[in-house]
């Protein structure tokens, strides 16, 4: 048979594997920064972009898209160019994806400390970022595409399977999450309100999980576990039923997010049935992934390769056992909003993606420098530390999550809680905190042993920028399926096809969730007494986005006898209804907030912004005291006024004309309110009277940040009256 040379492109795999190594050392170094601001709270006192809110949304991005993303580009661009028999289509597009990933995650890198975001799970990057990342994510996708047009072989082998759908439906996922109107360059707001918006966050949040932290390293685990261990796919057949199964099924689970919440019944009750069944093809992976070790495990115990592997798809079916289960109303009512959440994350996240990304770099360097790996042993103890380090990690964040329900659940005989004060459960769980950061202290460790590692190994080798390749053309055949054929053998060889029904499958369950809930009128209730948010209040609510407050902070009551007599009555959905975005949160390691409102005097929401430990002895909450500083920015108000319009919110022209005026007087109210604590009236006139003499600007109280900030706290909760039941408190 006729054969032709061609190059495969090891350039590209190169730079993905050193940008993976990069950002995984600074994304898990933010983490860990994080895990010991629990510890020490004021760590970054004074520093606004330095606080926990601002660095949250950049610890999640840094891991995911950067690390996990990076390292799925490189698997992807290695494995793709090797199981078609072809380069890559074209060098530029290869290019191009590697460059405008780097520089959005640079972006985010700059912009999220500074505060620019929309507070929406796992897509907190502002507009110009989403147009970036669909952009390079369709270069990603054509130049897969146009790669497989372009093969030597024939049949698409399963991991291009996986690729496939992983393209699809991100696209999919961020182009429908990511529908916002801009205010300015770096300000939108989502187009959804309240429920509606939380439901498509959740069905992007949760699949974003599924078919970025997930589906792409399905077919990198296909691809590198028979490569590492030398033997073939335990089962063609059960990799076929665990690939149409598993993307059909994962679209619909996204509702069990939000179970016991203002959602519909019958979308939380579809979001159970669909993550119920998912334990089904996400242990048939694992099955299909453990089993290809037949045979191989004494290569096992010497190899840190397949070590890496193992105990990356143990931690797969740990985590999508643990899923399913969680999405159980009963066990959902005990998790939700604890740090079990963050136990069950992070075991996917450390275990799955960590781990089988480790392997595969440990794997992938020597081949493209055509040597060997520099150090086994320190591999090995390397993978010691990492697991021993996940174990650190997780153990101690599930104690915390049944000691933090527990508590949160207690009642004395005489009905009242026996921890009335939400402190109280978080003291318990300090020492848990510091295991965690212990054990992410020796994770980061081993990243740290990796890279040394990693540069001894290519210092030794030879790197093989385009390295040379034989195989026979692709002859045209029919395309007619054969006699002896199976169906999915005949579809391996039809990647248009495949490509459809692929699509097919992941639309369904998104159309039947979203589609409802954006064209149903009777969907949420409307609630005559809720409206908009004064000008003044708007501008604190976007404070209080900026500051990331709902990372810590739910808005969110369930109907539950202990959430009721802790905060107040459960939330309703129509009181959400111009919320864009919603705020519910998705962890308390503060209180809930819905019910704030009129709780607390202005004077003490001004004081627990500036010293938190001053009004709630032993919180771990950082300062802002920034936002007593700085004055309010009121430019833009009329312009978020105009785009909330647009949205629906009903807002009258005459609203926007006096926006300024009414901010001032609603800010003159507040500050007349602060002046009945003493201390700050002696204080902020001494300032005023300092200034005058200095010559320098003085900002009135009333044009600061934290009033803003106040006025949307004690609008919380208020829209609704609500007479208490006989025994039970509503404040």
């Amino acid at each position: 048979m006729q054969t032709e040379q061609f190059y495969y492109d090891n350039r590209i795999v190169k730079k993905f594997i050193y940008a993976t190594i990069f950002w995984g050392v600074i994304g898990m170094t933010v983490g860990l920064l994080l895990a010991y601001m629990f510890l020490f709270p004021n760590l970054t006192d004074g520093i606004s972009w330095l606080s926990f809110g601002r660095l949250r949304p950049l610890h999640t991005n840094a891991v995911i898209f950067a690390f996990v993303g990076n390292a799925i580009f490189a698997g992807v661009y290695y494995s793709l160019q090797r199981l078609l028999k072809a380069r890559m289509w074209k060098d530029w597009l290869s290019n191009f994806n590697f460059w405008g990933w780097q520089l959005i995650i640079v972006g985010a890198a700059i912009t999220l400390p500074l505060g620019f975001t929309t507070s929406k799970e796992y897509a907190e990057l502002e507009w110009p970022f989403d147009i970036a990342i669909a952009l390079v994510w369709v270069a990603f996708g054509a130049n897969m595409i146009g790669t497989i047009l372009n093969r030597r072989q024939r049949h698409l082998y399963v991991a291009i399977w996986f690729y496939l759908a992983t393209f699809v439906t991100v696209a999919v996922l961020h182009i429908v999450n990511s529908i916002e109107i801009p205010v300015s360059l770096f300000k939108s707001y989502s187009a959804y309100s309240g429920v509606q918006d939380a439901l498509v966050q959740w069905w992007y949040g949760h699949n974003a999980v599924a078919f970025f932290l997930t589906t792409p390293f399905l077919g990198l685990m296909y691809y590198f576990i028979p490569k590492a261990a030398n033997r073939p796919v335990y089962s063609y057949r059960l990799s076929i039923v665990h690939f149409w199964s598993l993307i059909f099924i994962y679209i619909w689970a996204g509702p069990h997010h939000l179970l016991y919440s203002a959602l519909p019944d019958w979308a939380q009750n579809l979001g159970v049935a669909f993550s119920v069944m998912l334990i089904a093809p996400s242990w048939g992976g694992m099955i299909n992934g453990l089993l290809t070790l037949r045979g191989a495990w004494d290569k096992v115990r010497t190899d840190p390769v397949l070590k890496f592997m193992v105990v990356a798809i143990t931690g797969y079916g740990m985590a999508t056992f643990e899923g399913p289960m969680l999405s159980i109303k009963t066990f959902n009512a005990v998790a939700h909003f604890t740090d079990w959440i963050i136990a069950h994350v992070h075991v996917g996240a450390l275990a799955w993606n960590g781990f089988l990304t480790f392997g595969m770099v440990y794997w992938l360097v020597p081949r493209l420098f055509k040597t060997k790996l520099w150090s086994t042993q320190l591999a090995n103890l390397h993978f010691w530390v990492g697991t021993l380090g996940i174990i650190m990690y997780a153990l101690p964040m599930y104690v915390a999550g049944f000691t933090q329900a527990s508590m949160w659940k207690q009642f004395n005989p005489d009905g009242t809680l026996v921890y009335g004060n939400f402190l109280e459960t978080l003291t318990e769980i300090i020492p848990m905190y510091w295991m965690r950061a212990i054990g992410g202290t020796l994770y980061i460790s081993g990243i740290l042993i990796l890279v040394f590692n990693i540069v001894k190994t290519i210092k030794s080798g030879t790197a093989v920028t385009d390295e040379l390749a034989e195989a026979a053309p692709l002859t045209k055949v029919t395309s007619k399926r054969t006699a002896k054929e199976g169906y999915h053998t005949w579809l391996e060889r039809r990647p248009v096809k495949l490509t459809i029904y692929t699509t097919i499958a992941i639309l369904i369950g998104g159309m039947v969730q979203i589609i409802p809930s954006l064209m149903v009128e009777e969907y949420v209730p409307v609630i005559s007494t809720v409206k908009p948010y004064t000008p003044l209040e708007l501008e604190g609510r976007d404070l209080y986005i900026r500051e990331s407050c709902n990372a810590c902070h739910s808005q969110l009551i369930r109907p539950f006898r202990s959430e009721v007599e802790r905060y107040g009555e459960y939330s309703k959905s129509g009181e959400y209804v111009y919320d864009h975005p919603f705020l519910w949160g998705s962890k308390r390691t503060g209180p809930d907030l819905h019910r704030v409102g009129g709780k607390y005097s202005d004077n003490w929401h001004l004081n627990h912004m500036y010293d938190p430990q001053s009004t709630s002895a032993g919180s771990i909450m950082p300062s802002y005291r920034w936002l007593v500083r700085n004055e309010l920015d009121k430019s833009k108000t009329e312009g978020k006024m105009k785009a909330m319009v647009s949205l629906g919110v009903p807002y009258t022209e005459e609203d926007i004309s006096n926006a300024q005026e009414s901010m001032t007087q609603q800010g003159t109210q507040i500050e007349k309110n602060l002046y009945n604590d003493p201390d700050f009236a002696s204080t902020y006139e001494s300032d005023k009277k300092a200034a005058e003499e200095s010559g320098s600007e003085f900002v009135e109280m009333r044009n600061r940040e934290i009033v803003a900030l106040i006025a949307y706290l004690q609008r919380l909760g208020t829209d609704i009256k609500v007479q208490p039941q006989e025994g039970v408190s509503s404040n």
